[in-house]
């Protein structure tokens, strides 16, 4: 596959899959729920894991960079069972997440009577088509588009901050927001406590899933050793300022008591929304609504190219039939892309004829998507260990070092599964057995696919002396 990713190509991708609906819908729910003491505090926690998580996955995308990268890792540093497993959930879980995207974009549409008479299912199939096209016809284009897709949420999240910012220091008609707000808003962490904390450290994570497809475009990066260390950094401090300002600018204008906060499936109350109406703009449902078309339209176009990719890197590795690895004369996964698009439109199926299907999908995506997380880390972790017990030193061999280091991987694999953990723990609690049902499905299917894979190839855990620590060749 041809490296024409540059660096501004990565950071806006990266960017692209972590600011969606998570941030321009759900980010109101979470100050509903614990308030601005707890909201911001989530965020900055969050933040801190993925400052971690970025900085390990960047030592690792730079030394290996392989589209695919988390089966290919799982694969070459812990055992290929747990590679093949992770290479399929993966898969899967983009599959999931480009199917709602796509599905979103479709409900969001019917905000306009003219598009309540098109049936949603075939406004889904069509954008499926046309981002198949986007993706079938170069890298290069995908890399360009993306760029303008996510440019446009970024220069949406500075006019609210800069509106937000208007409206607590110049004020409007005199209303009490500012700092007296974000005080009396933090009351709400005293009734909810630390379990009500804890319900929403998941949803938090969920918002900031996609920073993973930073990994993914190593790839097809231009000297990855080079472009990967500088993208990291930016997508990192970017996506922090984001989410923290944004949450607190939120949390500083609108009290919590605002019932149109945890109503997250109308647009008109998404919290950018009531935000702009705050500062006398009549048009701002119009706006956000558009805004969020853009949102989700960049996060399926990331979607698409992660899930064709993966399928790709699966089938290079053995680990999928051969057939999926044929490229197109534009070097683009074309067999890949088309089974993946296939399966998408599965999707659209299921929320169409089942329509609890929706929801059921949201609530297994973070816990997937925490399991890769994990994994990479534990990766990282034996790599760095390989490199000492073969007698070599992480400066010769790693071509970027990261602040953190194998330490950083440490704290970040244990507040992962910590935040799992509660999940579990605050179902038992709550009793609400539903849901305990679908978070523990994923892991139990994946340690069925894990044994499965172990017995029939007979694959054992890669000795830290047997692990391939010399430099990829691109």
């Amino acid at each position: 596959m041809e490296r024409k990713l540059s660096s501004r190509h990565i950071t806006m991708i990266a960017i692209g899959g972590a600011i969606g609906t998570g941030l321009f819908m759900g980010s109101g729910l979470v100050i509903k729920e614990v308030g601005s003491y707890g909201g911001v505090g989530v965020y900055l926690l969050i933040g801190l894991i993925i400052y971690l998580f970025m900085n390990s996955i960047g030592e690792l995308a730079s030394f290996y960079p392989v589209s695919g990268s988390y089966s290919s890792y799982a694969s070459r540093f812990i055992n290929k069972s747990l590679g093949f497993t992770l290479g399929w959930l993966f898969w899967f879980v983009w599959i999931m997440v480009t199917g709602i995207d796509i599905i979103t974009f479709s409900k969001l549409l019917q905000f306009w009577d003219v598009f309540q008479q098109i049936p949603s299912l075939l406004i889904c199939f069509a954008l499926l088509g046309a981002l198949f096209v986007v993706n079938l016809l170069s890298v290069k284009l995908y890399g360009e588009i993306e760029f303008c897709l996510s440019l446009v949420k970024v220069i949406v999240i500075f006019a609210f901050i800069l509106t937000g910012l208007y409206i607590l220091f110049v004020g409007i008609n005199d209303s009490p927001v500012g700092l007296s707000t974000f005080v009396a808003n933090g009351e709400k962490i005293k009734e909810v406590g630390l379990l009500g904390v804890i319900s929403v450290l998941t949803t938090a994570l969920f918002s900031f899933g996609g920073v993973e497809a930073i990994a993914i475009t190593a790839g097809e990066s231009e000297e990855p050793h080079k472009t990967m260390p500088k993208a990291i950094w930016s997508v990192f401090w970017r996506i922090l300022i984001f989410y923290v300002l944004t949450m607190f600018i939120i949390s500083a204008i609108i009290p919590v008591s605002d019932a149109r906060l945890s109503d997250v499936n109308n647009v008109i109350s998404s919290p950018f929304t009531i935000v702009f109406q705050y500062s006398g703009l009549a048009t701002a449902a119009i706006a956000v609504n558009i805004v969020l078309l853009t949102a989700v339209l960049s996060a399926g176009n990331s979607g698409m190219y992660a899930v064709s990719r993966q399928l790709y890197s699966l089938s290079k590795e053995g680990l999928a039939p051969s057939a999926l690895s044929k490229l197109s004369k534009r070097s683009s996964p074309v067999m890949a892309l088309l089974v993946s698009s296939i399966i998408i439109g599965a999707t659209f199926l299921l929320e169409y004829y089942f329509k609890d299907g929706y929801y059921t999908i949201m609530s297994m995506v973070g816990i997937i998507g925490g399991m890769v997380w994990v994994v990479g880390l534990i990766s990282h972790i034996r790599l760095i260990k390989a490199i000492k017990i073969q007698g070599k030193t992480t400066k010769k061999v790693l071509p970027f070092n990261s602040i953190t280091g194998v330490k950083g991987s440490w704290i970040c694999v244990c507040l992962l599964t910590m935040i799992l953990s509660f999940q579990l723990i605050l179902d038992v609690y709550q009793k609400e057995y539903y849901k305990l049902l679908f978070h523990t499905l994923v892991p139990i299917i994946a340690l069925l696919m894990y044994f499965i894979h172990k017995f029939k190839h007979k694959t054992k855990t890669i000795s830290y002396q047997d692990i391939d620590i010399s430099k990829y060749e691109l």
